[in-house]
């Protein structure tokens, strides 16, 4: 099993039942159980490794807790891994839990975060799968960390290419969204619209019930009314059967006040 952080394996007919399972788990913010089907058994486990690292720094993201185990479980794949493949994956996973814990206020790792991808990027071939993820995450870095949108759009289109090019049909919903996000921004509403929807249509098809409620919310902050307020309670009935996660969405569910 080739790692990959994002592609949503396990969602297709005749995938591994190993993975469907841990697929169902993951997209329904079981995190903890999903990690538990993959504990590394022997040192050819690397890549049983490195998911089970995705998976924990995705819990970390969404729910701002379980931030030890995921750092454990970093550690493991770290020695786990034998070439520069994986040690690119490792360093990947590592600059992305970095860049969770500056994001969410638990500790300035920016540095760290950016380092950590450096690393990656020097270890990962170019053209190769992981690539995708890979500027996808130094994207996120440029946007919400070093506020630049022009380099954040660059890194998201790149990520965007190679996850078309690869069939990562599941990070192509994060780079439609973030794109949509940058739209929508500078105005573009078409734009933003076009990318939401896409977002929310592949994240839908998948049955990645986690992202939903986001893909829901950005939706909603490119439609007018009703649509919007429809899709935002839509959102909220999702938030709230997920026992609240992602953690961060719950600001974004309130309707902007009217001016007056």
């Amino acid at each position: 099993m080739a790692y990959t952080a994002m592609s949503g394996i396990g969602t297709a007919a005749g995938d591994d039942p190993l993975q469907t399972a841990v697929w169902r788990l993951r997209s329904r913010a079981c995190w903890t159980d999903a990690a538990a089907l993959l504990e590394p058994r022997a040192g050819d486990d690397a890549d049983v490794a490195l998911q089970r690292v995705a998976l924990l720094v995705e819990q970390c993201l969404y729910t701002e807790q379980g931030w030890a185990e995921a750092e454990d479980a970093l550690r493991t794949a770290e020695a786990l891994a034998r070439d520069d493949d994986e040690r690119g994956a490792a360093a990947c996973e590592r600059g992305h839990l970095a860049y969770a814990a500056t994001l969410l206020g638990v500790r300035d790792r920016a540095d760290e975060a950016r380092a950590a991808l450096g690393r990656a990027a020097a270890l990962i071939a170019p053209g190769a799968p992981a690539r995708a993820l890979l500027d996808f995450r130094r994207g996120l870095i440029a946007e919400n960390l070093a506020a630049s949108p022009q380099a954040a759009r660059a890194a998201y289109r790149r990520a965007h290419a190679g996850a078309t090019a690869h069939g990562d049909t599941l990070l192509l919903s994060f780079t439609w969204r973030h794109l949509a996000g940058l739209a929508l921004r500078e105005g573009e509403l078409a734009e933003a619209r076009h990318g939401f929807a896409e977002s929310l249509r592949i994240r839908e098809e998948l049955g990645y019930l986690v992202g939903t409620a986001p893909a829901l919310a950005s939706l909603a902050d490119a439609e007018t009314e009703p649509e919007a307020s429809r899709l935002r309670a839509e959102a909220k009935r999702l938030f709230r059967l997920l026992g609240g996660v992602p953690t961060w969405l719950a600001g974004r569910l309130t309707p902007p006040a009217t001016a007056v």
